[in-house]
């Protein structure tokens, strides 16, 4: 059972020092190596006053220098708050006040690293990685502080302390600073080792930035059991992570529906020799249109994973078991280890196997809180439950369907209208990629539907077209007033469409 991730960490040191535990630019880092930088990290972050409970900001791209912050502020028993590796200044600004970090790692390489100390709190210490041009550059060097500092003698930490604030990806409203701690983040590492039967012989290709919950569990379980972690921090060339996969032997690869939809769109993914590949996951959403059967198609020999989860929740509150696809078509499955799930109405009460309503999710992978938010947290956390936000039901064998989110719902008149309904018969015609379906202001029935849509490369889909295939298949109220074409739908890193900024 793992307590800690410091500690889950040791153990593949101890078990496998000289294996490789990080793949990255073309140089390997084994598990000793790896270890020692974190303690110096540690060392360093201690060094330069950081005690536990203070917040460390680290604005990295996926890289060795990134796990070695992380892990060295959780040494410290401070606090890491991860950040998007080009987060605009503004954004950065935010987050920092926000959570009152007094320390940011940040890449030399940022777009706007010369700005920083212009626009960033007064009290805030930088501490750059890479190498400096400047003489008089105030920053704090990473790789040299890293060398001089002293390893320190850690101590596993409270499993009830605060470990991390993750932002969460703002679709809807202002991110959220969702805190975990190391028993959140032990138990859900935990209970995905469990379903994934992860151990050291396993390598992941990952493509997910570290900084959200998904990529999050992606180094923290293949680091839990010895595993080989490889690093890919751009998809510009689809067609180098298919030769990836085969070329390092992958075992596992998780995406988003639109990193899954890419390769399967723009590389031949079904023609390649992927004998060692094992497994694939999906989060953040269903594969638009017959996505997941093409999945299934171009990746035979791989067990496919269908999971859900929030941030709110570490990553993951259910998994769909490979071997129940088909018989659970749609369903996002069965509780992970150490949660449960509840489908609520309107006025709080449980409802029956079938009836719609809110996902409730309560165990040991729900957070403490946002943090700095009382009201927010007061809302999302009641009675030990968290309330998701999000719509579906639970059949009689107790497997989880997601009909969308609350937020998301549309009034038309006095119809409630749910936008996956129509965004999945709009996925049916030939030529369209993406779909989102919002509401647009109307003076007589309040809201009426608005269809966003991008098109395959060269596909021309006529406006009446997408209305007339609605009106087969939908209620008059449900066809799109509304049809815009756009080259893609606006995604947050976690592959989520920002419907806010189709309206």
């Amino acid at each position: 059972m793992i307590t800690d991730l410091l500690s889950a960490l040791s153990v593949s040191v101890q078990r496998v020092p000289h294996a490789v535990a990080i793949r990255h630019g073309g140089r390997d880092t084994h598990y000793a190596q790896l270890w020692s930088g974190i303690l110096r990290a540690a060392g360093m972050l201690r060094a330069l006053g950081v005690k536990p409970g203070d917040r460390v900001a680290i604005c990295l791209e996926n890289s060795v220098a990134y796990i070695e912050a992380f892990y060295g502020v959780l040494a410290t028993h401070a606090i890491a708050v991860p950040l998007a590796a080009q987060a605009p200044l503004p954004e950065l600004a935010r987050a920092l006040t926000h959570s009152g970090a007094r320390w940011l790692v940040v890449a030399r390489a940022h777009p706007s690293f010369g700005n920083i100390a212009e626009t960033m709190p007064p009290d805030l210490s930088v501490i750059a990685v890479g190498e400096s041009n400047s003489a008089s550059d105030p920053a704090v060097n990473w790789e040299h502080a890293l060398q001089m500092s002293v390893p320190v003698e850690w101590v596993a930490p409270d499993p009830a302390a605060a470990a991390t604030i993750l932002y969460t990806s703002g679709t809807t409203g202002a991110p959220k600073g969702v805190t975990l701690s190391h028993g959140n983040l032990a138990a859900n590492t935990g209970a995905i080792l469990r379903y994934l039967d992860l151990g050291p012989g396993d390598a992941g290709l990952c493509v997910l930035p570290f900084h959200y919950a998904y990529g999050n569990s992606i180094l923290h379980t293949h680091l839990a059991v010895g595993a080989r972690l490889v690093l890919e921090n751009s998809l510009a060339y689809p067609h180098s992570i298919v030769e990836r996969l085969g070329s390092e032997a992958i075992t596992g690869m998780s995406g988003v529906p639109s990193t899954w939809m890419l390769l399967l769109t723009r590389t031949r993914l079904h023609e390649a020799d992927l004998q060692a590949l094992r497994y694939v996951t999906i989060a953040g959403g269903a594969l638009p249109g017959d996505g997941l059967a093409s999945l299934r198609r171009a990746l035979p020999r791989a067990r496919v994973f269908v999971m859900y989860g929030q941030t709110e929740a570490t990553a993951r509150i259910t998994w769909l078991p490979p071997d129940r696809i088909a018989d659970k078509a749609g369903s996002a499955g069965i509780p992970v280890d150490g949660m449960e799930v509840e489908v609520r109405g309107d006025a709080g009460q449980k409802l029956a196997h079938g009836e719609h309503g809110e996902i409730r999710a309560r165990g040991s992978s729900v957070m403490i809180g946002y943090w700095n938010d009382r009201d927010a947290t007061a809302a999302t956390l009641q009675d030990g439950w968290l309330r998701t936000g999000d719509l579906g039901y639970l059949d009689e064998d107790g497997y989880l369907f997601i009909a969308g989110r609350r937020s998301d719902m549309i009034k038309v008149g006095s119809h409630r209208v749910n936008p996956s309904e129509i965004e999945e018969v709009i996925l049916q015609l030939d030529g369209i990629a993406e779909a989102a379906v919002i509401g647009a202001p109307d003076p007589v029935l309040g809201q009426v539907i608005k269809a966003v849509i991008a098109t395959h490369p060269g596909a021309s889909v006529p406006v009446r077209s997408v209305q007339s295939r609605c009106r087969e298949r939908l209620a008059p109220h449900k066809v799109p007033r509304v049809v815009e074409f756009v080259e893609r739908l606006p995604r947050t890193a976690s592959g989520k469409v920002q419907r806010a900024m189709l309206s």
